[in-house]
């Protein structure tokens, strides 16, 4: 048996999980990151060197549990969050905080202030270059602030371009596709994992692209849900589209292919984790009762409450946009019925709500219709989710065994590199497996169209008011 280590990287924590060949898990460790830094001027940072020691602390606690021999591992795919900002020395060490995607500077040119500062990459440029010596970074995870051309999947040609970008071609690192080798993990590194040096560090993609390689999405007959702390729903395709009005034309975790990523919501499932944070002991006593944990104890109680939450309605505007900085988050329709069971059933209908929409219009402007509907991300573990998902959708809702399918798509990135598959299809077919599947009420998914008629007009009334609000609460 060979093994193969995914690395998921997110916003709230590093995962590090040991696959075998077929995709299932035989060891995993996690590292929560530490609270980000936030300033009044919007900057938001992570702490220190927090993604490479959560890194190293979930490596260790995987590696713990591993039960094989260290040489049986063959490969470690990486990735790490996407739309972030790292500033780097000559040695590849940070110079200043990594910039979360939620910091006000990434929605502008670089500015060079710090002589300190060689080079300016992303999280899996860093990583890379920590684990590996090697100043490479993935293509596939230069979205956004980076000149990069689409369709040659490499730096701009024309310097001028790179310039408005505030960089210097010598800024930036060398450019590989998923599934390459980017190097191969330095004995430092090994002696503070305990991963064995030598063995192939490869190339992946964005976050949300190796989520939905994760997943098994590789035709449009699906549409894919993410549901992370940004939650956003996907359909793949083959070219680059550029002027798409409902949606963004993203890099696959497959060369040469594209993922069409529809609006989405930000601070979506962080949303969630707050509600729980706000409701305090009591839930979580009862769940402690009842030998579940928070989130299926409240999964369980949410369930009982009536389709619509009878009435509460929830927009999740948690974390306002940068053009809009008035939006806030919404429960409206408050009632004496109502109680902490309603709020987070309200809560889950928004999100699934939300995504309908969004996804609606995307696949409008593609000319697109689905056949079913696949959940990703922490949320999809929870049966009220899935099902809410499949009854506004009117689709059948799929879960795959590994949920968290960002590791797995590092995974199955390692195993082409290391020869195990000869390709990427190859590879889904052996290591992703559907876990069960929820059916549409047909009476529900009637009551959430009437409802959605309602629920996609509240912030063409709440935005006047919000925005009269901003100037004295901001």
């Amino acid at each position: 048996m060979r093994y193969l280590i995914g690395v998921d990287g997110g916003s709230q924590s590093t995962k590090v999980v040991i696959f075998d060949e077929y995709g299932r898990v035989v060891a995993q460790g996690k590292k929560d990151l530490r609270p980000m830094i936030l300033s009044p001027e919007g900057f938001v940072e992570h702490p220190d060197d927090d993604l490479y020691d959560s890194f190293v602390a979930a490596s260790r606690e995987a590696m713990k549990n591993f039960p094989g021999k260290p040489e049986e591992i063959v490969g470690l795919g990486l990735c790490t969050i996407r739309c972030c900002r790292v500033l780097l020395d000559e040695n590849g060490m940070l110079a200043s905080p990594v910039q979360s995607w939620m910091d006000i500077r990434l929605s502008r040119p670089y500015e060079h202030t710090d002589p300190r500062v060689r080079y300016v990459t992303t999280t899996t440029g860093y990583m890379t270059g920590r684990l590996t010596g090697q100043f490479r970074d993935t293509a596939a995870n230069c979205e956004y602030q980076w000149p990069l051309d689409k369709d040659t999947w490499q730096w701009h040609a024309e310097d001028e371009v790179i310039r408005q970008y505030g960089l210097k071609r010598e800024m930036l690192f060398e450019l590989q596709n998923p599934g390459d080798i980017a190097g191969y993990l330095l004995e430092e590194v090994a002696e503070e994992t305990g991963i064995p040096a030598g063995i192939p560090v490869v190339a992946t993609a964005n976050d949300k692209a190796v989520e939905a390689l994760g997943a098994g999405l590789l035709d449009q007959k699906t549409i894919l849900v993410s549901l992370g702390t940004y939650i956003t729903s996907m359909v793949p395709g083959d070219r680059h589209i550029k002027k798409a009005e409902s949606f963004y034309t993203n890099l696959a975790c497959i060369p040469y292919r594209y993922l069409y990523e529809s609006g989405g919501i930000r601070r979506g499932m962080w949303t969630v984790s707050w509600l729980i944070d706000l409701l305090g002991s009591d839930p979580a006593e009862a769940a402690r009762r009842a030998g579940l944990s928070v989130e299926d104890y409240l999964n369980r109680e949410a369930a009982k409450v009536p389709v619509g939450s009878e009435g509460l309605m929830t927009v999740l505007d948690w974390l306002a946009p940068g053009d809009k900085p008035y939006k806030k988050g919404l429960m409206i329709g408050f009632s004496g019925r109502h109680n902490w069971r309603h709020m987070y059933r309200s809560v889950v209908e928004g999100i699934a709500l939300t995504m309908k929409n969004h996804s609606d219009v995307m696949l409008k402007e593609l000319g697109l219709a689905p056949e079913s509907l696949m959940v990703s991300g922490g949320g999809s573990s929870g049966d009220l989710f899935m099902q809410v998902f499949a009854d506004v959708y009117g689709l059948p809702a799929r879960r795959t065994v590994v949920n968290g399918a960002a590791s797995l798509g590092s995974a199955i990135c390692a195993a082409v590199a290391a020869g195990i598959y000869p390709g990427f299809e190859e590879a889904v077919a052996a290591m992703v497996r559907v876990r069960d599947e929820f059916m549409p009420v047909p009476a529900h998914t009637e009551f959430y169209g009437k409802m959605n008629e309602v629920y996609r007009e509240i912030t063409l009334y709440t935005d006047e008011i919000l925005k009269k609000a901003y100037p004295l609460f901001g």
